[in-house]
């Protein structure tokens, strides 16, 4: 059997595991369970053998993210850039569109960036089963056998086989999250939790779109024909993008098409949609409690505590999660865990910083991180990576003196190039035209002073960008 083409859906924002999950760094991103993200397992996962180099699709604004995160564990696939936001439908389109240009009979595997699977074999043949079926005909879907009568998942119910081994089954039905109780009915009847992965062929995806939304699939077809690459991404026109209906490919598709089935799966599967589930994954004392990063816990029990930069403690306090950043805390009780998406929702009413940014911003060169800030001067401190340079810009309003404390920084200042060695500093005055930029084999930090009326992000005026910017 050909290999199946994997698409990584990695364009969402997690914010059930706020504060560390934030739309400047998302939870596919971070290393909530082990020292891999969740993007990094799930392309980890994807054996050679079986798949074929994978499809990321994913944003803008996290096409670096993306690309450094497949470098830092040697994969390679290709990046697709998404203009604007339209949920999964639209995006299995583009999946199904570019997988047909190679062959309309290629095995599409549409998976999530931001879920775990703890037995990999398991799940490698479970996709091996799928695809099999998906090459008859069926929109195969992975349904994850319940550990609990969860209510922050979707149920399907299961029809007959569709193989006499019965190893996939038809979908009787998809049911939408229910209430306590109605999940204790569905736990009993055998009903099986929407895990959101999806096996296809190419052409059958098109025609069930063309089907059931033809808008979704005209505006697919469209934007991968008139698609751009950018640097090494390839990105999706614009206006043909924008015109396709913002919808899931749940209510698109698969709750409509009558060749839904679903392979039984018990793979140690969870979407870590909450800080309960990031509790569950986490290694364990005899007490239940975990930590992560500087945390103590004394005379307590089912919490867990994650914090990297600060010491944090809990003393007598059961069944909660600490989370602590460099700009804020989360104190939740376990069983309101699903609540904390309100809570970003209010935070971001109440146009606070905090619910969509992290004190560190990441870029394609490196990152800066905000140290201390007034009503005149903000103190940052920088650091570009190896080889990296950042764009030749100026700015109206602010002047910046850098300090280097490691490495060695190549500084362009108007018409002079100079190198500024640890423990030297330069002096940059408004209006200048300046770059920064590392010639060196290790990281280059430094301290950035910025004095001035403004010291926005947006007064930045580029001038010359090896990330294409604007």
């Amino acid at each position: 059997m050909a290999k199946i083409l994997p698409v990584i859906m990695c364009g969402g924002s997690g914010t059930r595991v706020w504060p560390e999950s934030r739309e400047s760094l998302p939870k596919q991103f971070i290393s909530l369970i082990g020292a891999r993200s969740t993007f990094q397992m799930a392309t980890e996962i994807l054996d050679e053998s079986v798949f074929e180099t994978p499809i990321v699709i994913s944003n803008h604004d996290y096409r670096f993210l993306v690309a450094e995160q497949l470098a830092e564990i040697n994969r390679e696939a290709r990046i697709i850039l998404e203009p604007v936001r339209r949920d999964s439908g639209p995006a299995v389109a583009v999946a199904a569109e570019l997988a047909a240009l190679s062959d309309p009979e290629t095995i599409v595997a549409v998976l999530a960036a931001d879920h775990v699977v703890q037995n990999k074999q398991g799940f490698v043949d479970l996709c091996k089963q799928a695809a099999e079926a998906a090459a008859l005909g069926y929109i195969v879907t992975l349904g994850v056998k319940p550990t609990s009568a969860a209510t922050g998942y979707g149920y399907i119910k299961t029809g007959k086989p569709v193989a006499r081994d019965g190893a996939v089954l038809k979908v009787a039905g998809f049911v939408e999250k229910p209430d306590a109780a109605t999940a204790e009915q569905y736990v009993h009847d055998n009903y099986l939790w929407n895990s959101g992965n999806f096996f296809f062929r190419a052409d059958v995806m098109q025609a069930e779109l063309r089907k059931y939304e033809p808008a979704i699939a005209d505006a697919a077809a469209e934007a991968v024909a008139k698609a751009k690459h950018d640097l090494n991404f390839l990105v999706l026109d614009k206006d043909a993008f924008s015109q396709a209906p913002k919808i899931s490919i749940d209510y698109a598709v698969m709750e409509r098409t009558d060749k839904a089935a679903v392979v039984p799966a018990d793979i140690g599967w969870s979407d870590i949609g909450n800080w309960g589930a990031v509790w569950e994954l986490s290694d364990r004392d005899e007490n239940g409690n975990s930590t992560r990063g500087h945390g103590v816990i004394m005379n307590a029990s089912n919490v867990h505590v994650r914090s990297d930069d600060y010491l944090t403690t809990v003393v007598g306090v059961d069944n909660v999660i600490v989370v602590t950043t460099q700009d804020a805390v989360l104190v939740l009780n376990k069983a309101y865990g699903d609540q904390v998406k309100q809570l970003v929702d209010r935070l971001k009413l109440e146009n606070r910083p905090e619910a969509l940014s992290h004190k560190r911003a990441y870029r394609p060169w490196g990152y800066y991180q905000s140290v201390d800030n007034g009503a005149r001067y903000q103190v940052k401190r920088i650091v570009v990576k190896p080889g990296q340079r950042l764009s030749l810009q100026k700015h109206f309003h602010r002047a910046e003196h850098w300090i280097v404390v490691k490495g060695t920084a190549e500084v362009t200042r108007d018409n002079e190039v100079v190198l500024v060695h640890e423990n030297e500093s330069i002096y940059l005055p408004i209006g200048c035209i300046h770059r920064m930029a590392n010639p060196g084999r290790i990281d280059l930090e430094l301290i950035e002073v910025q004095t001035g009326s403004y010291l926005g992000e947006d007064d930045i005026v580029r001038i010359e960008d090896i990330y294409n910017r604007g």
